[in-house]
């Protein structure tokens, strides 16, 4: 196999794995944190995508648009969690109908406001070509803007006075409370946080895919999937889970189809959690 050939094969293994990371570390936030089944997930990485499609419509600078679709998604999670969400921590049935009630909801304003017909963003940047292949020069954007996602939640979760109050409300918040943390506010944050997330993500994937309604139907199971597998760790787990899913689902692509690739996908991640019910890093956050 040619050297170019061999480029091309991991530059797209890159890109699934920044893809997975992406869409599944706000997500890890929310559920792995809060332990909030919030089946709206795919739902706001939709929105960010709307938003960046609104910002370009009115002639932002596609990148400015992109900061401010995060911005206004993470808002919006904090409206969501302060209305809906703060009622349900610890009730989890509950929290995924309120979820699945409000993704509906989205879909159908959305749907409302912009139609249901596929809307495109221009892909801001070129392509280069390594050989006989051309490649996407967006697609190290998307590569750069995974390790930054990565990278700023490890910093904000274990490097800073608002991460220690989160955790510390995770694992006791009771003995938080009692050391002065309100708790409330934090989960209302973290809420936010997660949503922003989300909402970069719909914002850097709006110029590769159509912009439609039903978009988040596409992430919601496979970010599920990717947090599921990482396990408890709301930073290795994604990013292990994304490496070791995406590594599955790429290869059996190229060789098979996408269908085949999404379902060895799903395969895998039973098999994984046939053997190791706790995730890719449950045996670490034991010890």
């Amino acid at each position: 196999m040619s050297a170019d050939r061999l480029f091309n094969l991991g530059f797209d293994l890159a890109t699934t794995i920044s893809i997975l990371a992406l869409v599944s570390i706000g997500l890890a936030i929310t559920f792995g944190m809060r332990g909030i089944i919030n089946l709206a997930h795919g739902e706001f990485i939709m929105l960010g995508a709307f938003a960046t499609l609104t910002g370009v419509r009115q002639g932002l600078n596609i990148w400015l648009a992109m900061a401010l679709s995060a911005a206004i998604v993470g808002v919006f999670g904090i409206v969501v969690e302060r209305l809906l969400i703060r009622w349900l921590y610890a009730r989890l049935v509950d929290t995924m109908l309120a979820t699945w009630g409000l993704s509906l909801v989205m879909v159908q304003v959305v749907e409302n406001v912009y139609g249901s017909v596929t809307e495109g963003i221009a892909v801001p940047v070129g392509d280069f070509s390594v050989g006989a292949y051309s490649m996407s020069s967006y697609n190290l954007v998307l590569m750069a803007s995974a390790v930054g996602g990565v990278v700023v939640t490890y910093v904000v979760m274990r490097r800073t006075r608002y991460g220690l109050h989160a955790r510390a409300s995770v694992q006791s918040p009771t003995m938080a409370e009692s050391l002065g943390v309100n708790t409330s506010r934090i989960n209302m944050w973290t809420f936010g946080f997660g949503a922003a997330l989300a909402g970069a993500a719909g914002a850097l994937l709006a110029p590769l895919v159509g912009v439609i309604p039903t978009m988040g139907q596409t992430f919601v199971a496979r970010s599920f999937m990717t947090v599921i597998v990482g396990g408890p760790a709301f930073v290795a787990g994604p990013v292990s889970a994304s490496g070791l899913l995406g590594f599955v689902e790429n290869v059996s692509t190229n060789q098979f189809t996408p269908v085949i690739g999404q379902a060895m996908l799903l395969i895998a991640a039973i098999v994984i959690l046939r053997f190791m019910p706790q995730g890719l890093t449950g045996r670490r956050s034991l010890r």
